[in-house]
């Protein structure tokens, strides 16, 4: 069955502007907030009520297929997917909206760690072996959970050819993705939103 092709005008910059928009109203709250990481913040990024809402997840999966294609790399990625929980929305949106656009790619999930029972597999989803994929994430602080993704994919005997995150702190991640041999895209930053 061929791609449905979205033969709608479609403008990257409005679906930017319009992604920020809903990740300012919807995502980020303001205050004094004890991270992850054990550092303090005056404002906490919950992405997951932007990747799970009606409203923004479409504009998810097109910004995440937008960078691709900036990058020159839309047409030679056969899969995205990433760590659960936070990839999950990220993955589905961007394999719906590739879709719509009439450049399909398959979504997987990559578990924390293997199941022990059933076939024992730490990557859900098609089969990635010997396919390009990219790892991505929702927000990403230190890289380190979608790193934690790109080592089980690499294991699966997939080739990881970048990653991309919809929401980058500017708090180290890029830096340590990139010291690991891979391309680190941002489709946003919180610079974006005025928080830096």
């Amino acid at each position: 069955m061929a791609a449905m092709t979205d033969t709608r005008s479609y403008d990257p910059a409005q679906t930017r502007e319009e992604l920020l928009k809903l990740i300012d109203s919807l995502a980020v709250k303001r205050g004094s907030f004890t991270l992850s990481s054990g550092k303090q913040a005056d404002y906490y990024l919950d992405l997951r009520l932007v990747t799970l809402d009606h409203r923004s997840a479409p504009l998810v999966g097109d910004i995440v297929l937008d960078v691709l294609e900036a990058e020159g790399l839309l047409d030679s990625v056969d899969a995205v997917g990433g760590l659960t929980m936070g990839a999950d929305p990220v993955g589905t949106a961007t394999m719906h909206a590739s879709v719509r656009r009439g450049t399909p790619l398959d979504t997987f999930v990559v578990r924390k760690q293997a199941k022990e029972h059933g076939m024992g597999k730490r990557v859900e989803g098609p089969d990635v072996r010997g396919r390009r994929v990219v790892a991505v994430e929702d927000t990403s602080t230190t890289g380190g959970s979608v790193l934690t993704a790109v080592e089980a994919l690499r294991e699966a005997g997939a080739e990881v050819v970048a990653v991309v995150v919809v929401m980058d702190r500017n708090t180290g991640a890029r830096e340590r993705v990139e010291a690991e041999g891979l391309r680190y895209l941002t489709a946003l930053t919180t610079a974006d939103l005025g928080l830096d």
